[in-house]
């Protein structure tokens, strides 16, 4: 925990700041779902046009990942932040006073959308840049901050919802996020000023070499590794946020009640908090693919089992499996990308795979909000959850380590 000059090592201040950041944006955010009915009963829009918004912030926050890369990788993560909890914060506030559909779409799908562009990038690319032996762990335990925000927002939500309507609850949403994110903001440093303790001379200048190597942003878009790796991802983000926004109206349309459907979502995080860590080891021994593997399977079934899933212990169970896939998903990614790329352009090049995951959930709540439009049912979108999940495990079968030379190949 100290560094070889004595005194306590900073990044884990900046583990602790990336993790108070997670917690603040992810935790709102996840909230979607507590609001679904509530704002669609007072306007009366269908399910597919209410999801429409979260899909736009979803594709915005993703696009936006590639600039906030770049501009990370330039000057460092504290201004992104600092505006991204801005935008954020303003976004929710705005919420309380959306009176038509564009409204809707122009504070949750752009400026919520601009806001969450920060949320992935610069903080884990930060947290890799200060980490080498542990990054797989300290990458796990900033991660279990969404996991946290998905134990406490969704059901604090609801309950505020129940207490002071939907409107009033954006704003005190909107007041924690941009209170919280722009504080933890301040904390953040890009660059490493110290050494771990634990860590040997030949560690050190590993971690050295790997600062200033690994492939540059047009070299990694010519692998089709990188490639696999969107698909992969994309393929993650479709039936993960296809769940986040409509779990908890396909409990209420189950007869299960607001609270208990809520507490799906906080079951989801509570696994997170258990699971993270564990999978952050299980990175750092058996690698990304193995483990990327493990969440494809354990993803398909669980979609598959939600087809039969009508009781409240039913759908917990698959909230217990879905909370394990989504925990793998969240730390997978961050260690795979310097695995295979380098930490040279980590920020832009994690920014295309990032880009793949919210174009995913894009797609997948509005496809499922689609299907119970016309179905009346989410039967066929649990089907098609499960498919994707199938497509999964093709891609992470199909996954291999860059071979010597292989970029410069690509090039011609």
């Amino acid at each position: 925990m100290t560094s070889r000059t004595g005194g306590l090592y900073y990044g884990y201040i900046v583990a602790a700041a990336g993790f108070l950041t997670m917690f603040a944006m992810w935790g709102t955010f996840y909230t979607f779902g507590v609001f679904f009915k509530p704002v669609l009963e007072e306007f009366g829009w269908n399910r597919a046009m209410t999801s429409g918004a979260y899909s736009l912030s979803t594709v915005l926050h993703g696009m936006l990942g590639v600039a906030m890369g770049r501009l990370t990788d330039k000057f460092g993560p504290r201004l992104v932040m600092v505006a991204s909890g801005v935008f954020l914060g303003a976004g929710y506030l705005l919420m309380s006073q959306i009176g038509t559909l564009w409204h809707f779409y122009l504070f949750y799908g752009v400026l919520i959308g601009i806001g969450m562009g920060g949320s992935w990038v610069p903080i884990l690319t930060t947290v890799a840049r200060w980490f080498i032996n542990r990054r797989g762990m300290m990458v796990g335990i900033v991660l279990t901050g969404i996991s946290l925000g998905a134990v406490i927002m969704p059901p604090l939500a609801e309950r505020l919802v129940a207490s002071y309507e939907w409107r009033a609850s954006y704003v005190i949403m909107g007041s924690v996020a941009l209170v919280l994110i722009v504080a933890a903001a301040l904390f953040l440093r890009r660059d490493p000023r110290g050494r771990q303790q634990n860590e040997s001379d030949e560690r050190i200048e590993a971690r050295d070499r790997l600062q200033s190597s690994g492939l540059s942003f047009v070299q990694a878009i010519r692998t089709r590794q990188l490639w696999i790796i969107f698909a992969m991802v994309f393929c993650l983000g479709f039936f993960i946020f296809a769940a986040l926004v409509h779990i908890v109206p396909h409990a209420t349309d189950l007869g299960i009640s607001a609270a208990s459907a809520a507490n799906m979502l906080a079951i989801v995080g509570g696994i997170g908090l258990v699971t993270k860590f564990f999978i952050g080891s299980a990175v750092d021994r058996f690698g990304t693919r193995i483990c990327y593997l493990v969440s494809f399977l354990v993803a398909t079934f669980a979609f598959f089992w939600l087809l039969e899933a009508r009781e409240l212990w039913a759908l917990y169970l698959f909230a217990v499996l879905f909370g394990m896939v989504y925990s793998g998903a969240e730390v997978l990614e961050t260690p795979l990308i310097a695995e295979l790329f380098g930490l040279s352009s980590m920020g832009v090049i994690l920014s295309i795979s990032a880009l793949g995951f919210t174009v995913g959930g894009a797609v997948g709540p509005l496809v499922a909000g689609r299907i119970f439009d016309i179905t009346g049912s989410y039967d066929m979108a649990f089907v098609a959850s499960g498919i994707v999940g199938i497509i999964g495990i093709a891609l992470t079968l199909l996954l291999r380590p860059l071979s010597r030379g292989e970029p410069v190949a690509a090039n011609g």
